[in-house]
């Protein structure tokens, strides 16, 4: 089993004589100005629990948009700074963008039209040719910066995610010697969906300057390969799992994304929680038996409107649970000045207050919905007094939630009711699964989840607590490191 000692034992021995880079469009610390003082720290991030250890033993780099007010004021003359800032062990790169740019590359194209063709919520994307300038501008930038770290020696480049598709080929083209992963952190949708981008052939392309391209589950993987055969004058190999493209190989392979599970564990049984439990109750005016909890980024692919209207039809067909079942949706806002999410946001909004006109009793309503921030300490204590955890994607990724709820929870006490169309549908197979986009499945999979015998509902969050402690943060980083290293 990988944990983080053993990951950076890896690394120290086999990439002792490799410059690591990783690059992403969040970076792993952000400075900001607290008054006239300057703070940093981290966001909440897998991919920055994950490989922050990794750059440490490694003494590597990291390529990020500096977005913190105050990331402008601690770096050198070549926009570098060693991080962590109370312990520096590699550095941390940042390059900027001004409010045209991060609209166009970050909000513009990436968001209103990459995530949406994608995700395939039925959400129509945006294809601007202004933004996929400023697309094609940051991805140079990013290009660039790693150059000029690199220049053209061996180096392992890990790229992370969607923003930065066209790197992979600027690098290779500048330096045939360096290895280069990217990882995609969202579904890749089938070749029907991709087919619309007007840029497709130019993405495609980009990404195949990679040597290794990663996805969360085989289907994804799979998707990818069909979009190649679809679009381009090049040799799908099924068997190998790889891509060839004039002249060179792409290998393609699934590595589901996961978290650190023995941290989350060890944290979630201390008494510190047990001491939260109580105060975050009491908070809240949780007097309930039965408690249901989502944390979700308020975004349209998570299925919130369609996970309340299952609470709303749960309640009516099953009155006995009305004043027994309060429901705890902690959202974060997101993207909120593009004109989707400001809808959803109201959307969500005007369906918590009718539902809760319609079944509030006394002192009891059946929707807490909260989007103040809590501490992870606090998260823990919500997941552990948490009957049920519902996770309701209209189509994820992965979604890390359901395995930060299985780690949390108390296999005595919580169940997971998971939406089919998430990646961790695909490895939790001992939750409780239904079709979000089916009020009807969703309202018998909570009643299910709820009335479920002890014996069973122990067994099954036994099977998925062993799942996630396997295959956790640390296991992907190794999976993806060990394939880098095989091509050299």
């Amino acid at each position: 089993m990988w944990i983080k000692e053993s990951l950076k034992e890896l690394i120290k021995d086999k990439l002792k004589d490799y410059t690591f880079v990783v690059a992403s469009n969040r970076e792993p610390y952000i400075h900001k100005f607290n008054r006239e003082k300057i703070t940093y720290f981290r966001p909440a991030s897998g991919v920055v629990t994950a490989l922050d250890p990794v750059l440490q033993a490694c003494n590597g780099l990291w390529v990020a948009h500096g977005s913190g007010d105050a990331d402008k004021k601690v770096v050198d003359a070549n926009d570098c700074i060693q991080v962590p800032p109370d312990d520096p062990k590699y550095t941390l790169k940042r390059i900027w963008m001004n409010k045209a740019e991060e609209a166009g590359y970050y909000y513009g194209f990436s968001n209103e039209a990459l995530w949406p063709l994608c995700h395939i919520v039925y959400t129509k994307p945006k294809f601007s040719a202004e933004d996929w300038k400023y697309y094609q501008l940051i991805n140079e930038r990013f290009a660039n910066a790693i150059l000029a770290e690199i220049g053209n020696k061996e180096a392992f480049i890990f790229l992370q995610d969607y923003h930065l598709t066209l790197v992979p080929k600027l690098i290779k083209q500048a330096n045939p010697k360096a290895k280069i992963a990217l990882f995609w952190h969202i579904p890749w949708p089938n070749p029907e969906v991709f087919r619309i981008c007007p840029w497709k052939n130019e993405i495609l392309e980009g990404l195949l300057g990679a040597d290794l391209l990663g996805f969360h589950i085989h289907y994804h993987a799979d998707n990818f390969m069909e979009t190649i055969n679809h679009n381009l004058e090049a040799k799908v190999n099924k068997v190998t799992s790889t891509v060839t493209y004039q002249g060179t190989e792409t290998i393609v392979r699934p590595y589901p994304i996961s978290i650190d599970y023995e941290k989350i564990f060890k944290e979630a049984s201390s008494q510190a929680v047990a001491s939260d439990i109580d105060k975050v109750k009491e908070e809240l005016g949780i007097t309930s038996e039965l408690i249901g909890v989502g944390t979700d980024r308020i975004d349209y692919t998570k299925g919130i409107t369609e996970k309340f209207e299952a609470i709303n039809l749960f309640l009516e067909k099953y009155p006995e649970f009305q004043g027994r079942l309060v429901y705890i949706q902690i959202g974060s806002l997101s993207r909120i000045h593009l004109e989707t999410y400001k809808k959803l946001n109201d959307d969500i909004n005007s369906l918590v207050e009718r539902i809760n006109w319609k079944y509030s009793s006394d002192n009891w309503s059946p929707i807490i919905f909260i989007r103040k921030y809590f501490t992870p300490q606090q998260l823990l204590a919500i997941y552990r007094m948490a009957n049920i955890c519902l996770v309701s994607s209209l189509h994820d990724g992965l979604n890390l939630v359901a395995k930060e709820f299985v780690a949390a929870s108390s296999e005595d006490k919580g169940m997971l009711v998971l939406s089919k169309f998430t990646g961790a549908a695909h490895e939790l197979t001992d939750a409780v699964t239904f079709n979000p986009y089916n009020p009807e499945e969703c309202a018998k999979a909570i009643k299910q989840a709820l009335t479920m015998p002890e014996k069973e509902r122990k067994s099954r969050m036994e099977k998925m607590k062993a799942n996630v402690a396997e295959n956790n943060i640390y296991h992907w980083s190794a999976e993806i490191i060990q394939a880098l290293l095989r091509l050299s």
